[in-house]
């Protein structure tokens, strides 16, 4: 077996081959390299988007399963919080992005054709898992059969607040997922507005319409749940 170096084990000759750009060698040098910054940039967010679903799937599964549900919580949150730290990085590959220049853009952009970040395999997994907003994706699904073998369930937790132990710490990392979700998703609508205005987007999309339909803060049930706790508070007390 032959020794294994860093090269070797990150396979970096292969993963830096992969960022081919499709205007011509013969444009303006500092476009081509606009457009491989672009790419790289995009590659990026594939590659921390595997690991964020990846965090994300195991977490609903530990969260699912009925044998020991306390111990599959505990795991689940530290999968959970590692996955809001991936969602924070992902925001902060969108204000890179930022740096690429307006008349670089224009120029390589048609050489993109129907290419477009709405086709990303990995973001409709990512939906699945958290919901659309209005309607629960399978995480939260898991968090409720997790609470329900511990006997409780979600209104309960949210009234216990820290008492409610590892539960409670599951509804925190829930949330601080999906409002991550939720400062990506605005940061790549500046994006959008900054870069095309009022333009149809890439892929043939509607551009700023599209994407901000796509906003959503996911957990809906969770949030509602926690913002009862006020109306709860402010009730009077009974004689």
């Amino acid at each position: 077996m032959a020794e294994l170096s860093y090269s070797s084990y990150l396979q970096t000759e292969t993963l830096l081959s992969l960022q081919e750009t499709q205007i011509p060698e013969t444009a303006d040098p500092t476009v081509v390299l606009a457009e491989h910054f672009f790419i790289v940039a995009h590659q990026s967010c594939e590659l921390w988007l595997k690991q964020t679903v990846a965090d994300l799937s195991l977490a609903r599964d530990l969260l699912s399963g009925p044998c020991r549900p306390a111990e599959g919580a505990e795991t689940g949150v530290e999968l959970l919080q590692r996955a809001a730290e991936l969602l924070r990085v992902l925001h902060e590959q969108v204000l890179v992005l930022e740096r690429l220049q307006l008349r670089h853009f224009v120029q390589f952009r048609p050489y993109l054709g129907t290419a477009s970040g709405a086709q990303s395999e990995q973001f409709r997994v990512l939906g699945r898992l958290l919901g659309d907003g209005k309607e629960e994706g399978e995480l939260y699904e898991a968090f409720v059969a997790n609470a329900t073998h511990q006997h409780c369930t979600v209104a309960e937790v949210c009234r216990l607040g820290s008492a409610g132990g590892v539960l409670h710490r599951v509804a925190e990392a829930l949330l601080d997922v999906g409002n991550g979700y939720w400062r990506w998703k605005v940061a790549h609508l500046g994006l959008m507005s900054k870069m095309v205005g009022g333009q149809q987007g890439t892929g043939g999309t509607s551009g700023e319409e599209f994407l901000m339909r796509r906003i959503t803060l996911p957990f809906p049930e969770l949030r509602r749940l926690r913002g009862a706790l006020h109306a709860e508070e402010l009730s009077p007390s009974p004689a």
